[in-house]
């Protein structure tokens, strides 16, 4: 395996292979997701995904292979914050819990090919013009200082006065109810849109909103685009299972949100410092993993305080 046309062509057969089956045969019927099955689907994407990085690890050497568990790690990572936007745009638009895992899957298909679009670019212009690295070092530290200052709060999202909502109340005419999960629908032969589409859309914009941070950290990781968009795939396709799984769990791990910042800081430093401090990949992993690991303790061993 390697960066190569048949590798991609490879890899997106097999994508669109498992979204296949996920939407046509799994999940045929729409249903409420509960914890067990949640808890089940997460095990099975985490499992693929360390299957996956043990086949860069062997088909693309040693240094691919951290660099991919890396990604991943970090795009897991900041992940989190689109659970609670994806919660919060939930409970605003009073999506039946049976729907959204239909939302979530074509969420994440489109959240898949924007980013990839946004990967190829990025990756064109860092090895064009190579004096971007230092600004792309310098906005991921400029990102971990303001999430850090932010007090864990995550994004302002107002779906009530958010542009593209707005948008789509002037351009078409939408029921005020949902119809059976649907999109679209016809009424008195006119073809109109369901709150699901305006769902569907707020999911698809917050996400490249993350994507500004998400992608930059992990090319600035590596420049192979690859292993990039892999990474990016695997820790997008388990997203929706970490949803519903920790829909309820979420606000337990209320250090987390720092220790994002510091891995962005620390990235961007990286990057930075480069020239003059040159660090390992394995020594980059661990630090990375650490971080992760420390908020996590941290959240669990300090929890969050009742009406804090």
């Amino acid at each position: 395996m390697e960066n190569s046309p048949l590798s991609w062509f490879g890899f997106t057969a097999f994508v669109i292979g498992l979204l296949l089956v996920d939407l046509l045969v799994l999940n045929r019927k729409a249903h409420e997701v509960k914890l067990r099955e949640a808890l089940g689907w997460s095990a099975f994407w985490v499992a693929l995904s360390l299957g996956f990085n043990l086949l860069v690890y062997r088909t693309m050497g040693h240094q691919a292979g951290l660099q991919w568990l890396t990604g991943y790690l970090v795009e897991k990572a900041l992940s989190v914050d689109n659970l609670f936007v994806f919660l919060l745009i939930f409970n605003y638009f009073k999506v039946p819990a049976q729907y959204q895992h239909r939302i979530l899957f074509w969420g994440v298909l489109g959240a898949l090919i924007l980013r990839a679009v946004f990967i190829l670019a990025g990756a064109a212009l860092l090895a064009r013009f190579h004096f971007l690295m230092y600004l792309l070092g310098a906005f991921l530290v400029y990102t971990g200082i303001r999430m850090g200052f932010s007090g864990g709060d995550g994004p302002e999202i107002d779906p009530a006065n958010n542009p593209i909502v707005r948008f789509l109340n002037r351009r078409l005419p939408i029921t005020r109810s949902i119809e059976s999960g649907a999109f679209f629908v016809k009424k008195d032969g006119l073809r109109f849109a369901t709150p699901l589409l305006v769902v569907l859309v707020m999911v698809e914009t917050t996400d490249v909103v993350f994507a500004a941070d998400s992608i930059p950290a992990i090319l600035a990781i590596t420049r192979d685009t690859f292993i990039v968009f892999s990474s990016n795939v695997f820790a997008l396709l388990g997203l929706r299972a970490m949803y519903f799984a920790l829909a309820s769990l979420m606000r337990l791990f209320h250090y987390l949100h720092y220790g994002l910042a510091l891995i962005l800081a620390f990235i961007g430093s990286k990057i930075l410092l480069e020239q003059v401090l040159p660090m390992s990949m394995p020594l980059s992993l661990g630090i990375v993993g650490a971080l992760l690991l420390l908020s996590v303790v941290a959240s669990l061993l300090w929890p969050k305080k009742e009406g804090v």
